[in-house]
């Protein structure tokens, strides 16, 4: 099992920057690529960007260029930094891993609301 907690959401001015957090406990050994997703409301969850174990890292076309998934193994923390906020950023932001042998885990998510 692997639990995942997510923190640093929260409300920021259009053209603002937030940094999201998620620490991983658990079999975190077995973690291979982790990720993050969002959720706006009414709107099916979408890939928001991932890292693989090795750094390789790929994003929605929405966000390139604003934001940037980092991962400290050590820590076992992935991270995203998240530049140039728009109101359409607006969503729950959740937290995913997904293991070897596969599953896949989910943290709760945090809501990150842009808005003047």
């Amino acid at each position: 099992q692997v639990q995942l907690v997510e923190s640093g959401g929260g409300l920021v001015q259009p053209g603002g920057s937030l940094t999201l957090s998620c620490a991983a406990s658990g079999r975190r050994s077995s973690i291979n690529a982790m990720g993050w997703y969002r959720q706006a409301p009414g709107k099916q969850r979408e890939l928001v960007a991932t890292i693989t174990s090795g750094g390789g890292t790929s994003y929605a076309d929405s966000v390139k260029g604003r934001f940037t998934i980092s991962r400290d193994n050590a820590k076992n923390t992935v991270y995203l930094r998240m530049n140039s906020l728009k109101p359409e950023d607006t969503a729950v932001y959740y937290c995913n891993a997904a293991t070897i042998p596969f599953s896949i885990y989910w943290g709760q998510g945090t809501q990150v609301t842009v808005s003047s």
